[in-house]
């Protein structure tokens, strides 16, 4: 028997015995400990989540957890944040060389393969390790996607999701509560539960952000700080058709850009 580890977490391109790539093992354990971030699917559309570690010092809006990849797709990140810039610059090269190249916006799915092929490369080449992150991506083009990216170069579809420190708990919560036919509103005030799954504390507007794409304006678009703490009020006490009105306001200004 060979030792566990013993020279293989020092080099990405070798396998152990167990047939294991460490330093892969290594950038997701880097995720499990970062905040955690929600993708949630329904047949109206897509909503997604994410908590943001600040402290009194620092100014909230800093730090950026969900992006616009392109009018249709959007992501969260999850792990390292200098990796998600990263990968985040890499997708939206690859939206516009995709537009500018075919004249048509890329599709969630192929945006997804293109992202996780160039991953996949930091697990096979010296000199470089994996990317600590993992990006939940959520998409509309002919129909509703949601997909999560791994360290590995591997992707994976979901109905829901949940990566980061409290994934475990949060997934539970999803398994036990998800219906395929809850409304978009429904969703959302679910995403927020889940956020709330295993806290004591208030959630504060500041440390979360959310980001939705509707079917109805086939758009993905960055909630405000002011939205968001409406959303939190509405959710809180389970105000669904306060949370319709204001996802309709939303998705009424993003049709008309």
């Amino acid at each position: 028997m060979f030792p566990a580890q013993t020279g293989y977490d020092r080099a990405i391109t070798i396998f152990s015995p167990e047939g294991k790539l460490y330093q892969v093992d290594y950038a997701e354990k880097a995720v499990k400990r970062a905040p955690s971030a929600i993708g949630i699917k329904t047949p109206e559309g897509i909503v997604l989540l994410a908590e943001k570690q600040i402290d009194k010092l620092m100014e909230p809006e800093s730090i950026e957890k969900i992006f616009v990849i392109d009018d249709h797709i959007g992501a969260v990140m999850c792990g390292l944040y200098g990796d998600a810039r990263a990968l985040i610059t890499r997708a939206r090269e690859e939206a516009q060389s995709n537009k500018l190249t075919f004249g048509e916006p890329i599709s969630t799915l192929l945006l997804t393969k293109r992202l996780c092929d160039y991953i996949q490369l930091y697990t096979q080449t010296g000199g470089v390790r994996p990317f600590g992150v993992m990006l939940i991506i959520g998409g509309i083009d002919n129909k509703l996607e949601l997909y999560i990216t791994h360290p590995s170069g591997a992707f994976y579809g979901y109905k829901a999701v949940a990566v980061g420190e409290r994934s475990d708990s949060i997934r539970d919560y999803l398994e036990k509560t998800y219906k395929g036919n809850m409304s978009l509103p429904e969703a959302v005030e679910l995403g927020v539960r889940c956020l709330k799954t295993d806290k004591k504390e208030e959630l504060q507007p500041e440390a979360i952000e959310m980001g939705i794409v509707s079917k109805r304006s086939k758009r993905f678009v960055k909630l405000s700080l002011s939205e968001v703490e409406e959303i939190l009020t509405y959710a809180e006490k389970k105000k669904i058709k306060e949370l319709a009105s204001l996802l309709k306001r939303i998705e009424e200004r993003e049709t008309k850009h």
